[in-house]
């Protein structure tokens, strides 16, 4: 069941670390004209002359390009971090990075230096790389299994909450103008703030104390705590069983993961899940969305509240992922979702080329812009990182984190940079290429990717060692294999006493 302290510590890692992953995504999209003119100002201001627009290209692409960079490196420090200072402790000391930007950020225009902004913009980056990476894998190993798909979903929520609540405060009216911009920037370090003030009440993963600590004691109580019961024997002997069985191949690092035959198949879908999650274009309607609806006749005005209410069908039906996802299971959401992306783009395509002859057609686009973002909003944005904490046990789910972290930063980052080219030389057929990387991401989901719902990570391994043709090392007597926990001693103390 759902407890007090699980929920919040699923909404204080959510909001001081998820959160602010989204906000920085979509927070420089508003005021970029008023951003873009303080770079110039600021560089007449030093050398007398105006800035070259080449140059200012440059400058700002490299302000947008230098998160997901950013978030590549953090992504890279996932597995020394959580190994060495445990998950609560990497969220603690990452939210340092956050604060360091936003101060940085805010203080700007006052220091007159744009270049502050870009080193932020990575900083910013490394905190939620690494927050994307961690935050899920914190949740993971907290939840019970029948709750782990439902509280894993809820990082991506708050990622949707994040980017709407960075376009509403953008909005002109609000902070999106000439005077607000630094504001506006500066705000993401206060959820990191509270995080830092209240997380440390709350236990570390069980998990982690048990498996990589060894401290059964501790690992209880954060157990007791987490699930409001005495009993928890029941998770201790299945955590025991999973050590158990990773004893023969001790702590994985990326080399050895990707190199060692018993996860090769884990390893190929969560790099599959996650270049699909970021190659299907979704960063492509957001942006493309401001055109669809100018050339649907939407008022130049109105656009920024029509992003506003795109935002917000995205944080409704990540909402509604977090309700079903238990109840429907992780691969039919995933499947669903792919399916809405592939038929949304290859319509968009089509209604974006005749809108010139046909009038209805711009209507058309603006609605399989909506179906887009519904469909990656239930499968393909939350289900892959519930999928890398359930299919990887703890010995090699950090270096998975690792990969997984890599392979979407990465993915990010390219779509950043190609998208501009890919629609100045396609125009609306770029979406045919998205269209045919959701439809490949579907069908491999499709034929290899198992249900994970309602099972112990013990029994996703089974099934996956199968797929991969391999024996896993189990004790014949489980009970044999385990050191007696500290209430069964006592039970059997007091038996042989009679």
């Amino acid at each position: 069941k759902m407890t007090l302290s699980l929920a919040l510590v699923a909404l204080i890692s959510a909001f001081g670390s998820s959160f602010q992953y989204g906000y920085n995504v979509s927070v420089i999209n508003s005021p970029a004209p008023y951003m873009q003119d303080f770079y110039n100002r600021t560089y007449l201001d030093r050398t007398g002359v105006p800035m070259d627009s080449a140059f200012q290209t440059l400058l700002w692409s490299l302000t947008v390009s230098m998160f997901p960079l950013g978030g590549l490196f953090g992504s890279l420090m996932v597995w020394p971090l959580v190994n060495n200072c445990g998950r609560k402790g990497t969220l603690l000391i990452n939210n340092l990075f956050s604060i360091v930007a936003a101060i940085l950020m805010g203080t700007s225009e006052v220091a007159k230096t744009f270049e502050v902004i870009i080193l932020s913009r990575v900083i910013m980056g490394i905190f939620a790389g690494l927050a994307s990476n961690v935050v899920p894998m914190f949740l993971g190993e907290m939840s019970p299994k029948n709750l782990r798909g439902a509280i894993g979903v809820v990082p991506q929520l708050f990622i949707t909450v994040g980017i709407l609540a960075a376009q509403i405060l953008g909005l002109n009216s609000i902070l999106g103008n000439e005077k607000g911009w630094p504001v506006l920037l500066g705000l993401t370090g206060i959820p990191s703030l509270i995080q830092l003030l209240t997380l440390p009440f709350f236990p570390e993963s069980p998990r982690y104390l048990l498996l990589q600590k060894g401290n059964e004691e501790q690992a209880r109580k954060a157990l007791q705590r987490l699930r409001g019961c005495e009993d928890v024997d029941g998770e201790i002997q299945e955590m025991y069983q999973e050590d158990q069985s990773e004893k023969e191949e001790g702590q994985f690092s990326v080399l050895s993961l990707c190199t060692f035959r018993g996860l090769r198949w884990q390893l190929i879908s969560i790099i599959v899940m996650m270049m699909g999650q970021q190659l299907s274009g979704v960063n492509g309607v957001f942006y493309y969305a401001d055109r669809i609806f100018e050339s649907a006749g939407v008022d130049s005005n109105s656009i920024q509240y029509c992003t506003v209410s795109i935002g917000a069908i995205n944080v409704v039906m990540t909402g509604l992922a977090v309700f079903i996802v238990e109840s429907l299971g992780r691969r039919i959401l995933l499947l669903a979702g792919f399916v809405l992306c592939t038929v949304s783009c290859a319509v968009l395509t089509l209604a974006l080329n005749l809108q010139a002859t046909i009038s209805w057609m711009s209507y058309l686009s603006i609605a399989c812009v909506i179906l887009y973002i519904i469909g990656h909003a239930i499968g393909p944005s939350p289900i892959p990182a519930v999928m890398i904490t359930e299919m990887f046990l703890q010995s090699s789910r950090p270096a998975a984190f690792m990969v997984g972290g890599s392979v979407h930063w990465l993915s990010n980052f390219t779509v950043g940079l190609v998208f501009l080219y890919m629609e100045a030389g396609l125009g609306p057929y770029s979406f045919l290429i998205f269209c045919a990387i959701c439809l490949a991401t579907m069908l491999y989901i499709f034929f290899v990717v198992p249900e994970t719902k309602n099972k112990t990570f013990m029994e996703i391994n089974r099934i996956m060692a199968k797929r991969n043709k391999v024996e896993i090392q189990e004790s014949k007597e489980l009970k044999d294999s385990y050191p007696l926990s500290k209430q069964e001693e006592k039970k059997a103390l007091s038996s042989s006493e009679l």
